[in-house]
């Protein structure tokens, strides 16, 4: 009966308009308190105690330190000089400026761990200039929102630190590995279709009539930016630092980018890029620690085991179970974020991924697609509400370019379900 209640005060307040982690937090709080109604005031005691617990642990430090690496990147002009690189690479031509705008997220995405933050910094300079070349503004807005979401599989991602505190044996090193060779498969699979709708549609007709930009120049301007994955991901290899002391190498690289290298920096700046990613870190831990809260009353309650024991019992078998899963995580992805999502569903899932025997990385990989899946699938889709925001076009409108972006990466979830060394062969050869 209390268990029936936390879910339905959950629901209750997300239909009202009540914040996913106030939500979370007081529909734990509730269910804790009528659990222990003969000592009440005592057993709210583990309210505290469990939103410190959600928010104490090392892995999470990265989080605010990736945020501040995306912003500042964001504002270091990176983006535009990646963006003319690319294009002096590919050249000009139906589908092109498409291309260059999955190829730069893709890339960002070695650099910062934040959705929003990629699609922001590419959205601006590339929505734009395909604009300029003959693009609709929904198509551009699409292209770039969908673009965005491999952020959170190429390491380093924000979603693999969450989930790598909330399952054990999935260490965040191994999990940025596994991410790598999905992450860029994803981002090839984005390109079929974006050039393939620009060629059909023939968009982008002034496209070849755009100045070239200089190949050798290009490099030398991009070259800083280029370096910039180098140091992150081949520092964490080398053994140089951690996960967690590379977001804080990363801040300093990106800062010195900024304000010594381009100079599109000033301290003046520093303020503002501070506040927003602040801003954004608090609201992510905020949501973490809370659901800490629902956590401890979904297992103090005993609703984990009966639901994970209904699941594996249900006669659907292996592939049956996780095709239900996807399913059930694909209709929950169009109304919560990614974060959201891990944070209320890996508790429910991990003893059905243990009844299973499934690989925890590889498994994280798979939920981590589906995130990204629900990071540009309307009607919450945050990538594509922040590429929207800057085309200046309902969301509504991008419905009919999406639909076959997200088909595009669902294949890829797909190959990864069914081939896991996909995932799990470069973490082996790493030694994770």
């Amino acid at each position: 009966m209390i268990a029936t209640l936390l879910f339905a005060i959950f629901l209750l307040m997300m239909l009202i308009g009540v914040p996913i982690g106030a939500a979370l937090g007081l529909a734990g709080a509730a269910a804790i308190a009528l659990a222990n109604q003969d000592a009440q005031w005592l057993g709210l005691l583990a309210v505290p105690q469990n939103f410190y617990a959600g928010l104490g642990k090392y892995p999470l430090l990265a989080i605010p330190m990736f945020v501040l690496v995306g912003s500042i990147f964001d504002r270091s002009g990176v983006a535009l000089r990646l963006v003319n690189f690319a294009v002096a690479i590919v050249g000009r031509g139906p589908g092109m400026l498409p291309l260059v705008a999955i190829a730069v997220a893709m890339f960002l995405g070695g650099i910062s761990g934040s959705g929003p933050a990629n699609a922001a910094a590419v959205g601006g300079v590339m929505i734009a200039a395909m604009s300029r070349a003959g693009y609709p503004a929904s198509f551009s807005a699409s292209v770039v929102g969908a673009a965005a979401a491999t952020d959170i599989l190429i390491p380093p991602s924000v979603a693999f630190i969450i989930y790598s505190v909330l399952v054990p044996g999935a260490s965040v090193p191994a999990l940025f590995a596994a991410g790598m060779v999905p992450g860029v498969l994803a981002g090839l699979a984005l390109i079929v279709p974006a050039v393939w709708m620009a060629r059909k549609h023939q968009m982008g007709a002034l496209e070849a009539d755009m100045p070239r930009p200089p190949f050798w120049q290009s490099l030398r301007e991009a070259a800083w930016g280029l370096a910039a994955p180098v140091l992150i991901l081949g520092g964490m290899r080398a053994g140089w630092f951690t996960p967690t002391e590379a977001a804080v190498v990363a801040v300093f690289y990106g800062l010195f980018v900024g304000m010594v290298i381009h100079r599109t920096i000033s301290v003046r700046d520093l303020f503002p890029i501070l506040r927003e990613s602040g801003e954004l870190s608090a609201v992510i831990l905020l949501v973490v620690s809370l659901a800490g809260i629902f956590a401890y009353s979904l297992s103090t309650l005993g609703v984990i085991d009966p639901i994970a024991k209904a699941i594996v019992n249900s006669g659907l078998g292996e592939y049956g179970v996780l095709a239900l899963l996807i399913l059930l995580l694909v209709t929950v992805g169009m109304f919560l974020d990614g974060i959201s999502i891990f944070l209320i569903f890996v508790p429910l899932l991990l003893p059905i991924m243990q009844h299973y025997g499934w690989d925890p990385v590889w498994f994280g990989v798979i939920l981590t697609l589906k995130v990204a899946l629900g990071q540009f699938t309307p009607p919450l889709a945050v990538n594509l509400m922040v590429s929207c925001r800057i085309a200046g076009v309902r969301m509504e409108s991008t419905v009919r370019w999406v639909g076959w972006m997200l088909f595009a990466m669902f294949l890829v979830m797909v190959l990864v379900i069914a081939f896991p060394p996909l995932a799990l062969w470069l973490p082996a050869r790493l030694g994770y």
